[in-house]
Formats: structure tokens, sequence, C-alpha cells
């Protein structure tokens, strides 16, 4: 593994979660000294990262935090994000102000490189497919504005101070650690117990992402000085049937998906796909890990996960 440099340390917020948790390898492996903060659980051990508990949404922590990191760079992934709840709950304004005063303090504690975790909720999804420069930014959900609303003022504030600084908007993911409830791990984890996996008609189309893939990408945008948003996807469209097919097959049990079981929500958009030209072009990433491959070792993790528990 590269040493560490004089000078590259970063903070990286929302260490423990699932975006979060996968950056600090890459982060490790471009030379960085990784300050990586935690809430709840304390994490195992990684050579190389130093773990802080740290409650974003107490601003008064926000000032200790940042002079104890001393940072070069941040990486911001943390948000409330708890599935069938964050997308209209208060919590997301308190996430607002709790990220701008981190922004203001590693600004003004000498960091020179910030990188803030968007979404691809930010943008009007009657569109369909997503460009940074011709979509529009016109979310329909609170979550979405102020993903939004956050990304304007972080680049208002770079632009002012002249700090560095880039906006990742990630697509739709899965992969290990995720969330139990979301659509491929809760798939998963049904299939793997035997039990009945029910899900809408799945004719919707969607740019689904591994996300070590989106970590490696975050990884790339903190060492790179391009500037901007910048999507985060796969740049492929896949129906959800054909991901839930393919969970289906990689656990082997086809024969407990019912797929068309549960109503499509009323406001469901047919497409949603990412352009991913700006973030190539500017940094020369692209997704390693395609659909297939991705789906079926996600499938695996969780079977070890099962595995680890019955044993």
């Amino acid at each position: 593994m590269t040493q560490p440099l004089q000078g590259r340390r970063v903070l990286v917020t929302g260490a423990s979660g699932f975006i979060g948790y996968h950056t600090l390898r890459p982060l490790l492996e471009a030379g960085f000294a990784v300050v990586a903060t935690y809430n709840k659980a304390v994490p195992e051990p990684i050579t190389g990262v130093e773990w802080v508990k740290a409650d974003l949404l107490d601003e008064s922590a926000i000032p200790a935090l940042v002079r104890g990191a001393a940072a070069s760079h941040l990486l911001h992934c943390a948000w409330y994000v708890e599935p069938g709840k964050m997308i209209g709950d208060v919590l997301n304004i308190k996430w607002v102000q709790g990220s701008l005063r981190l922004l203001q303090e590693f600004r003004d504690g000498g960091g020179s490189r910030c990188v803030m975790v968007g979404s691809c909720y930010e943008y009007d999804w009657r569109y369909g497919y997503c460009n940074e420069s011709l979509t529009p930014a016109v979310a329909n959900t609170f979550y979405g504005n102020a993903k939004n609303s956050l990304r304007e003022a972080f680049e208002g504030y770079c632009r002012a101070t002249g700090l560095s600084g880039a906006w990742g908007r990630a697509f739709f993911l899965y992969g290990p650690r995720e969330n139990p409830q979301r659509l491929v791990s809760s798939l998963a984890k049904s299939l793997l117990a035997g039990k009945e996996a029910p899900s809408s008609h799945g004719e919707q189309i969607r740019d689904y992402l591994h996300v070590q893939d989106v970590a490696d990408a975050l990884a790339v945008l903190v060492s790179a000085d391009a500037t901007g948003a910048f999507n985060i996807g796969s740049g492929k469209a896949a129906t959800l049937r054909t991901i839930i097919s393919l969970v289906g097959r990689f656990a082997e049990r086809t024969d407990l998906l019912r797929i068309g079981a549960l109503p499509a929500r009323a406001n469901d958009t047919p497409l949603v796909v990412a352009d991913i030209g700006k973030i190539t072009a500017a940094t020369g990433w692209k997704p390693r890990i395609d659909l297939e491959a991705g789906l079926e070792s996600t499938v695996q993790w969780w079977r070890e996960q099962g595995m680890k528990v019955t044993g």
C-alpha cells in the first residue's frame, strides 16, 4: 500500500455507512491518511483508518472534530437515509445546516479540497436521461430539494472562497452492507431465507451501480482537481424486472419471486439513467463491475451473512 503523503489527510464523514465505508480502501490506496467518523457502534479496526465518534447534527461538536482531524481533504458522505422515511423527513433540513457548518469549519481550518455526496433525486425525473448541464435540477421530494439546496450553497461557497470542491451525484446503488430494506438486499435476504419476495411490475428502468464503483468514483474525485457536479452511475439502463430476476437466479429461488404482487407508486417515473460522460472526461473514472457480476457477488455476500448468523 502507498504510504500517506505529507499533508494528504482526508476526513470521511459517515464512514461506517453504506457508501462511506467502501471509500476507505480506495482512499488508503491513493495515499491518504484517513480520519473516519461513525455515530453508533464502534466499527472494526482498519489499518490506516482513525475512527472518531461524531454527531454532525450537533453543530457545536463540529469545530472540535475538524480541528482534531487536521485534514487537507474532506469527503462528506453522512446524511439521513432511512428507507421509506428519508424522502420527506424534516431531518433533511438539519443535515443541510450541519453540512454547511462542517464546510465552513473545514475551510476556515485550512482545508483545501472538499467532495460532497449528492443524489439523482436532485434531478427532474420527467426528463429520464440525466445530464449535469442539460437536465433541470428540480426535485419533487424534500430529500432531493435539500440535497440540491446544499449543492447550490456548496458551489457558491467554493466560488466565493476559492475552496476546491466537487459534488458527486450518486444514482441507484446496491452491494454489500446495504440497508436490508432496500430493493436488492431485501430480495436477497427474503429469497435466501426461503420466503416469498413480492415486488411491483418491474417495468421501471433505472441506473443501478455497485457501491464499490460509486465509492471508487468518490475517491477519484477527492484526489482530482475537477470542480462542479458529476453524475456517478453506470450510464446504462436496466428494468427492475431484470434486476429482480437476476437476484432470484443467483439466490437459486426464482420460484419465490412474486413480480407484480405489489402496486407501483402512483408517481413512479418510467426511466432514470445517468450520463457519466462528464466524470469520465474529467477524471478517467469508469465503472468496473457489470450488473450481473455485481448482483451475483452481492447475493453471495448476503448468503455468507446468513451463514454467520446460523453458524
